[in-house]
């Protein structure tokens, strides 16, 4: 088995935590804060060695758990492994001071439940090798995010937010969808390393092409909308009303979601300089 699946471990230990959250729902769950932070603390030390494994053995990308370019692989590389590493300490800082935050709260289980949820597709998406994965990735931790936003449903603001943020989180994920097509079909591959280095080299079919600005534009929404720039911000003014861990995930890595999908696809962006230009 590849050495570079070790960045794995740290989304699989955190959706065991929320597993027994889910289990355990209601207030003052006996075990569930602890379980889950001692799986946001395993995630940090897993982001730590997957950081020593680069340094060590190089970028790389894992073999494809799936078929016909459908499935989890897992990319390390400066990016990623910077990514886990950032996002897995904050992950665990939120973890910690939810388990006081919301001591007593009705529902506490299912809370830290979704918040390990939501910390783990985050992770899941920040190591994703291909296509498939990113995209699956990307929609969770929106739809996972969405629950937090409604941990208090009878507060009308709350649900407003949880309103705005999901039409701007579909629409963001279609034009994700659409851009991982024409991406898959210009370069005729879902893996996200191959399609930087043909983009890098100038030997994409999409080079020049409508398909380029197509595909950039495409990729530019989808980041303007996970990050809720102007004029999609609405919805993040009106967090408040959810418990103050919600928005510190936030920033620990769900609305940075927009500038790392930048990050990822940088070199298929440098394809469409007009894209770029209006970004």
């Amino acid at each position: 088995m590849s050495t570079h699946l070790l960045p794995l471990l740290a989304p699989l230990a955190l959706l065991l935590a929320a597993f027994a959250g889910f289990r355990d729902p209601g207030r003052r769950p006996a075990s569930v804060p602890r379980a889950a932070e001692a799986a946001a603390l395993t995630a940090v030390i897993v982001a730590l060695l997957s950081a020593g494994l680069l340094a060590l053995a190089g970028a790389g990308t894992s073999p494809l758990i799936g078929a016909h370019g459908i499935g989890l692989s897992v990319r390390l590389d400066a990016v990623s492994a910077t990514m886990l590493v950032l996002v897995s300490f904050v992950g665990w800082t939120v973890v910690r001071y939810t388990a006081t935050y919301l001591d007593g709260e009705d529902r506490q289980g299912a809370f830290t439940g979704w918040l390990c949820a939501t910390l783990a597709s985050v992770l899941l998406l920040v190591q994703a090798g291909n296509l498939t994965h990113f995209v699956m990735a990307w929609i969770a931790t929106s739809l996972f995010l969405h629950r937090l936003l409604l941990f208090y449903p009878d507060r009308p603001t709350a649900r407003r937010a949880a309103r705005k943020k999901a039409v701007t989180a579909r629409a963001g994920d279609a034009a994700l969808i659409g851009a991982a097509i024409l991406l898959a079909v210009g370069y005729r591959t879902s893996d996200i390393a191959t399609i930087a280095e043909v983009a890098r080299a100038g030997q994409a079919v999409l080079q020049g092409s409508a398909l380029a600005v197509c595909t950039a534009g495409l990729i530019a929404l989808a980041a303007l909308l996970k990050s809720a720039q102007f004029p999609t911000h609405g919805w993040v003014t009106e967090v408040m009303e959810t418990p103050t861990p919600v928005s510190a995930l936030l920033h620990a890595g769900v609305i940075n979601g927009g500038g790392f999908l930048l990050i990822r696809f940088a070199d298929p962006m440098l394809l469409a300089p007009g894209v770029l230009s209006v970004l």
